[in-house]
């Protein structure tokens, strides 16, 4: 399988790929992200992902076998909710849009693989809770690329619906996991199908209850300083602010907290970026790579940044982000992304991670669903918070802020 390589530029600022090709910054993004998620997405296409992908848990797995059963779900949605905005844009130089037209043949031929009962890479949505996480994660990249939605045939729309809903008799676990379970109501919301207002409430004002200060929710009834605000917590807020907020307005005042608590997270995401793109390597999962800046991502595709972050100096912080955790030799073997956040480092791994798991990082690739002419990519390059700092520069302070 070859890799496609960009040349020229959309944006001012240069870059050498380790092949020392001068990419711009968007065409380095658009090189990553097909070097990350093209094993899953061609294989899956061709039905050939259960005998190409590795069966790769972490050593501290808790129970292989079934670890081993979920990954394939896990893997389709980490990958789609990543690219699914890149999916949904439309245009660009012809080098992406022959990249998007092929990646959109081949995402529907996966879908419709993994909803065939007589497919080799056939799904079942039912054989554990982690499969309610992992549904969420398939919802979310269809609601974010509406294009898949309405090029699947009535027959194959049917059965992802019913895959959604097969995910119900799963109880969530009482932290994050309500929201995996909202989103899969806000999926059926957004597309037509009878949903569950009552899922949706009730992790709506458990989050609430939970929200414990300067943008931060405790992810269940412990605050733990880990990445979950970012890997879940504030994009899974997002998108049910903008799903359920244009069906009902009972929830007006809160989301419009929300929308607060997301603009003074994605500040803290920002500052957390060191000067060389390193960022504290803290609580679980971390071996998600640059996932712990979904959040960060998210606003930035939504065009929702505070007024204290300008677009160019966000894609400067992320790229720096996407060169640190998979610049690594060990970030990939044989083609597939590793255990690890610099590289190959399975003591990193937690209990529930397999092969599936690290590829959660594509979602630092959201703003690829912005075009080459928005400000996000076509500004001149900005430093950072970090590199100002840091670079002796005068900066303003930061304070928390009050947002109960």
């Amino acid at each position: 399988m070859m890799l496609i390589c960009f040349a020229g530029t959309a944006v001012a600022q240069k870059t050498k790929s380790k092949k020392n090709v001068v990419l711009g910054d968007r065409q380095f993004w658009l090189q990553q992200m097909d070097k990350m998620v093209r094993p899953v997405i061609y294989n899956l296409a061709k039905d050939s992902l259960r005998l190409a992908m590795p069966k790769v848990t972490s050593i501290h797995v808790d129970n292989k076998d079934h670890r081993i059963k979920v990954q394939y779900v896990e893997v389709l949605g980490r990958v789609l909710s990543g690219i699914a905005p890149w999916l949904q844009l439309e245009g660009g130089a012809p080098e992406e849009v022959a990249l998007r037209k092929q990646y959109r043949e081949w995402a529907l031929s996966g879908l419709k693989n993994a909803l065939d009962s007589n497919a080799k890479d056939f799904m079942t949505f039912d054989i554990g809770g982690q499969q309610l996480v992992d549904a969420s994660y398939v919802a979310l990249a269809v609601i974010r690329a509406p294009w898949l939605w309405e090029n699947l045939d009535q027959k194959n729309q049917t059965l992802l619906m019913k895959s959604i809903v097969t995910t119900r008799r799963f109880k969530p676990v009482f932290s994050n996991w309500l929201l995996f379970s909202a989103v899969n109501e806000a999926f059926l919301a957004r597309f037509g199908y009878d949903w569950d207002p009552m899922r949706v409430d009730y992790a709506l004002q458990q989050m609430e209850q939970w929200y414990v200060g300067d943008g931060m929710y405790s992810d269940g009834t412990s605050f733990a300083y880990d990445y979950y605000n970012s890997y879940v917590i504030h994009p899974y807020l997002a998108a049910l602010s903008e799903i359920i907020g244009k069906k009902t307005n009972a929830y007006k005042d809160m989301f419009e907290k929300i929308k607060k608590r997301n603009e003074r997270y994605a500040i803290i995401q920002e500052r957390l970026i060191n000067t060389d793109g390193t960022y504290p390597a803290t609580g679980r999962s971390i071996i998600y790579r640059g996932a712990a800046f979904h959040h960060l991502a998210d606003m930035a595709l939504r065009k929702a940044l505070p007024k204290q972050l300008s677009p160019e100096q966000v894609r400067g912080a992320l790229t720096a982000v996407i060169r640190k955790t998979l610049e690594s030799p060990g970030t990939y073997k044989n083609g597939w992304l590793t255990i690890g956040l610099y590289g190959d480092q399975p003591e990193l791994g937690d209990f529930y991670n397999n092969q599936g798991s690290p590829y959660i990082a594509s979602n630092i690739f959201l703003p690829l669903g912005l075009p080459a002419t928005d400000p996000f990519w076509a500004n001149p390059p900005a430093k950072w918070s970090a590199q100002k700092i840091w670079g002796s520069e005068n900066f303003q302070n930061d304070h928390s802020v009050n947002l109960k």
